[in-house]
């Protein structure tokens, strides 16, 4: 016979495991958006294909182990936003969707088991909702803002250079293509624009090829340089002028947010002068004072 103890404790650590991932499944599908917003993976899924999909591939499988990745995807909300992460991050070799989510599954398992070794609760396994979320905010979240920060850190350039050699008769993705194979080092963004002109050999239309960019790259200046490009071609206007506009512009919003950094700075020292440098020079101060007082009054 089973301590009852003992029963009452596993009851509730189930109940614990099974509520938090009810409450994560309804907060997940109460923030969904409603299927008719478009979101960024599904603009890709459409012009890849549903074949493409890593999760797709397991509807047919009769593996055990991929019959529950795509169940905890599904159930959990994950799908899409694993395959936009994915896309974020430039779809390195070393990672996919599906690894992701077994990171997140072992996180989520791993932290609340943690928490109850600590403190012996079994209301603990509610943090389990937790561990799906580290993954993306401590991992993730740094490579795609790194990623996105060596895309925009010479995209100014890039558009100059673009202007520059359209104004010389080449077409602009004859001159990306020359740009690319000229760059001594290739940053994310030469890697981009080589994958997007790979695209249009392949047979993209030049439309969906520089679509598909700014959704690979999730930047609100790339999306606008896209649709620069996209409203020349519509309406036949210079684009030259275009992009050497958009570049000065590009320019004078980064002059702009260095200088409100700047201003910003002054303020944040204050939260480190107060913890730090301020106590430090009044005890430097008051410390041979205090100590005279102790030992036996002050000298005058």
């Amino acid at each position: 016979m089973m301590d009852p103890d003992k029963i009452r404790g596993l009851f509730l650590i189930l109940l614990s495991v099974v509520g938090s991932f009810a409450a994560f499944t309804a907060v997940r599908r109460f923030l969904t958006p409603r299927t008719e917003d478009r979101s960024p993976i599904g603009d890709i899924s459409d012009m890849e294909g549903r074949e493409t999909s890593v999760f797709s591939k397991l509807e047919d499988s009769k593996n055990f182990w991929d019959k529950l990745d795509l169940f905890f995807a599904r159930q959990l909300g994950m799908e899409a936003k694993l395959e936009e992460t994915y896309m974020l991050l430039g779809r390195p070799a070393n990672t996919d969707p599906l690894k992701m989510l077994h990171l997140k599954l072992i996180v989520g398992a791993a932290l609340p088991v943690a928490f109850y070794a600590l403190s012996q609760s079994p209301f603990t396994l509610i943090f389990a909702p937790l561990g799906f979320l580290l993954p993306d905010a401590g991992i993730y979240a740094g490579r795609i803002r790194r990623r996105q920060e060596d895309i925009i850190r010479n995209f100014p350039t890039f558009v100059d250079l673009g202007a520059l050699m359209i104004e010389s008769g080449l077409d602009y993705m004859t001159a990306f293509d020359r740009i690319v194979k000229i760059a001594p080092v290739k940053t994310g963004l030469e890697l981009e624009i080589e994958r997007t002109i790979n695209e249009v050999q392949l047979g993209y239309s030049r439309r969906d090829a520089l679509r598909r960019l700014s959704l690979r790259t999730g930047l609100q200046e790339v999306r606008s340089f896209v649709g620069l490009i996209v409203q020349s071609d519509e309406l036949g206007t210079s684009l030259v002028e275009l992009l050497r506009n958009y570049s000065a512009d590009m320019r004078f919003r980064r002059l702009n947010k260095a200088e409100k950094l700047a201003a910003q700075a002054s303020t944040k020292m204050l939260i480190p002068l107060f913890i730090f440098i301020f106590p430090t020079v009044f005890i430097l101060m008051l410390a041979p004072m205090i100590s005279d007082l102790i030992t036996g009054g002050m000298p005058f």
